[in-house]
């Protein structure tokens, strides 16, 4: 096959300014997405380590249905579906007022999925904490929100920073499944310039090199997070 490269069109000032574009939108959607999946997923692995069964079951609930439909699928019921669904003027807002519908869409998708995952992390760090240390927080009069904030918590979210790591990085890499329902994030411009220029590798190259960059700096991150918060003796040091 003779394919003619072309590595100077991705300078042109247009279709640089789609990838520099299509970077920041994946960079938008992927850290608020992180951020929603941090938080909510916390609080759904609280809940299946709960001794409350209504709370535990909410929580077993929302993992089992998030975690186990397809993503892609998942990002059509959240686009096409969900405002069909709910009041008609909600729903009428949702998809002809509100700015952006892709990303609002592409925000939850990612965020309620990912946090289905988060939960199960959160859970097996908290469950991964000795009985004898829950029986010490109780034994000295702190309440279970008190246990869980001050002890259980910051224990396991120390243990539970490598897989962690990986749902993070897995979440900018899942952002590229937005270009289905329209949003111009990195993939999506990358296939924009190469309609455009019929210079598929340039632009797909570059793209794999911004994603790939991109992960590195969120790992060397996650690294330095966790050698400065690891507790002696819950990690086996290195030898």
């Amino acid at each position: 096959m003779k394919y003619n490269w072309n590595w100077s069109v991705l300078f042109e000032p247009q279709y640089f300014d789609w990838i520099i574009s299509g970077t920041l939108w994946t960079l938008y959607l992927s850290i608020a997405a992180s951020i929603i999946a941090f938080f909510l997923g916390s609080l759904i692995g609280i809940f299946r380590t709960l001794d409350n069964k209504i709370l535990k079951s909410i929580g077993t609930i929302y993992v089992e249905i998030f975690r186990n439909i397809p993503l892609l699928l998942q990002m059509f019921i959240w686009y096409f579906v969900f405002p069909e669904l709910v009041p008609e003027n909600f729903g009428n807002w949702l998809k002809q007022d509100l700015p952006s519908p892709e990303f609002s869409s592409a925000l939850l998708c990612l965020g309620t999925y990912t946090a289905s995952r988060v939960a199960e992390q959160v859970r097996s760090g908290i469950n991964s904490v000795s009985n004898g240390v829950g029986s010490a927080g109780y034994a000295t009069g702190l309440t279970t929100y008190q246990l869980y904030v001050y002890i259980l918590l910051p224990i396991a979210y120390r243990i539970i920073i490598p897989p962690l790591t990986s749902e993070f990085l897995t979440v900018f890499k899942n952002s590229s499944l937005a270009l289905t329902i329209g949003l111009l994030e990195l993939t999506a411009r990358s296939n924009m310039i190469m309609d455009w220029t019929f210079q598929g590798f340039e632009a797909f190259t570059a793209a794999t090199v911004i994603y790939v960059s991109i992960t590195m700096i969120v790992t060397l991150i996650m690294q330095k997070i966790e050698s400065k918060s690891k507790i002696p003796g819950f990690i086996r040091e290195k030898a």
